[in-house]
């Protein structure tokens, strides 16, 4: 395929943000602003996953702007939703906040406003640290202030079509009875053990009863109260299965991605937004869940969190979000390693990105640079020559207490230039990892070696053991090649492909020297048996 016939950078994203202004200009909606939109969970610890909403709306924000139009991303902080249980690790007194909105539950650490705002302070500040730009929104403050108002109303209204809606396309019959709006109750303060069963639309206030509820298997005794909740005030709020309808047309929403867990709420939605609000629902693309590495999804309330602030201890932001756009089909499982393999990726995307490592399928380098272009959001791409697996084989050999002087003074000696910040971030992320796991995983793609370089590479590694001097060591690499009819230059590229990932590097007798003997014949016995 040619270049002229790649859609934009030749990603995902490309192809979105074009179907997504085809479906606006058949609309014949406005084009002044588009914006995507992410929801942004409160009730526990955010994890990549829930940062995944967020940089793929981004993502498609830049791509939109790219094309000439203006756009920008909200991100809708669900914090008017009860605590349905308490996450892993989370103090067991908050307990008696069971089904509390989290708005309204006191800050366990102590240093926020609220659970709510702490939980979602941690989100922010992952996506802040990523540079993602966003413009924040708080379901409470959104209900707080009246904002929704005119959208809650309609549906209210229409409590009984959306009723039959929701019952047509889940089987769902509680909202055939009562109204989709959880009021907060003002005797017991929970949310979900609420009914509500009358509305008046000249006051604006929804009668309802606490009656209690059965939440994850378990039942909650509601306290009896009967009162009225304000639709203009945080007194409550919408069911899920209406509530994206009403924020859409609210914030006049154009992109949204979900996952297929809300599968089914997205379907509801997407159909009162049309048939009850008048409102063409946002454009979707859909999503798989990130699994553990034993296949559970991740979950805030399972305790099996891998957290941005996690990543970015041994990773740079650019690397979780080269993770979390290059696909967005198919479950995606996730662990520790998996910062390691993506900060390799990352450079191979550069390698092809500034033209070291050739790729003939043009659709194929293009989208590798296109993604790597979006994980920098389309801001320069610094060329950090740098291999992060060089430097990860310095930190496993560092002295202790030493490590950043150790790394510095060899790359130095290689002929890099290591006084930018991004190196010493590199240099950072590799002596976190090895001190808290050791030696740096396996890497994803093997190395196919025929049987006469698996000769060659047995033959070099009885020649180099007890060696210390890289000199000599550069001597038997020299000595081996030509001993087995192998070209210096193929033998050599072999070597760095199997140490540092790379068609090329510093002097390999010296590399060797200081990575160590021990740990580079480990690498090639390595090589030798996949």
């Amino acid at each position: 395929m040619s270049i002229e016939k790649i859609i934009g950078r030749g990603t995902w994203i490309d192809k979105v943000a074009h179907q997504l202004i085809e479906r606006e200009k058949k609309l014949g909606r406005s084009l002044d602003m588009i914006r995507t939109e992410s929801g942004l969970g409160a009730s526990g610890i955010p994890h990549v996953g829930s940062m995944a909403d967020a940089v793929r709306a981004y993502a498609v924000t830049l791509a939109l702007r790219d094309m000439g139009y203006n756009s920008e991303t909200i991100a809708f902080s669900d914090d008017l939703d009860g605590l349905r249980k308490i996450p892993e690790g989370l103090p067991k007194e908050l307990e008696e906040y069971l089904l509390w909105p989290v708005s309204l539950i006191p800050d366990p650490y102590g240093c926020h406003e609220s659970y709510g705002k702490h939980m979602s302070s941690l989100l922010l500040d992952a996506l802040d640290k990523a540079g993602i730009e966003y413009i924040h929104k708080s379901a409470y403050e959104v209900y707080k202030s009246g904002s929704m108002v005119n959208e809650i109303h309609d549906i209210l209204v229409n409590w009984k079509r959306v009723g039959e809606i929701i019952y047509e396309e889940t089987d769902q019959e509680k909202f055939l009875h009562v109204l989709p709006y959880f009021a907060i109750c003002k005797q017991c303060g929970r949310i979900y053990t609420t009914e509500s069963y009358e509305y008046d639309p000249t006051s604006k206030k929804v009668k309802y009863r606490c009656v209690g509820s059965e939440i994850k298997g378990a039942w909650y005794e509601g306290c009896g109260y009967e009162g009225w909740a304000y639709i203009y005030r945080a007194d409550g709020k919408l069911s899920w299965k209406s509530e994206f309808a009403a924020r859409w047309r609210m914030l006049d929403i154009r992109f949204e991605a979900y996952g297929k867990d809300i599968a089914d709420s997205v379907r509801v939605n997407d159909r009162i937004s049309r048939e009850i609000l008048g409102f063409e629902p946002p454009y979707h693309v859909r999503y798989e869940m990130f699994l553990d590495t034993s296949g559970r999804k991740v979950s805030k309330s399972r305790g099996n969190v891998f957290t941005p602030q996690l990543w970015y201890k041994y990773g740079s932001p650019e690397s979780l979000i080269l993770f979390l756009l290059k696909r967005f089909t198919g479950t995606r499982r996730i662990s520790f390693n998996t910062v390691v393999q993506m900060m390799r990726e990352l450079d191979m995307h550069k390698d092809v990105y500034f033209g070291r490592l050739k790729i003939d399928n043009p659709m194929k380098r293009e989208r590798m640079k296109g993604l790597l272009e979006y994980s920098y959001k389309l801001r320069e791409v610094p060329d950090i020559k740098v291999p992060y697996d060089l430097v990860l084989s310095l930190a496993e050999v560092a002295p202790e207490g030493r490590e950043v002087e150790f790394i510095s003074s060899r790359l130095k000696k290689y002929g890099y230039d290591v006084d930018s910040r991004d190196i010493l971030d590199i240099v950072n992320y590799a002596i976190n990892w090895v001190r808290d796991f050791g030696p740096t995983p396996e890497r994803e793609e093997k190395l196919e070696l025929d049987d006469a370089t698996k000769d060659a590479l047995r033959d070099l590694i009885n020649e180099i053991r007890g060696l210390t001097d890289g000199e000599e060591i550069q001597g038997k690499i020299f000595a081996v090649s030509r001993r087995h009819g192998i070209s210096p230059r193929k033998f050599f590229k072999t070597l760095y492909q199997i140490i540092i990932g790379r068609d090329r590097g510093p002097r390999m007798g010296p590399l060797i020297a200081d990575i160590g003997v021990d740990r580079v014949i480990q690498l090639l016995e390595r090589a030798i048996s996949e």
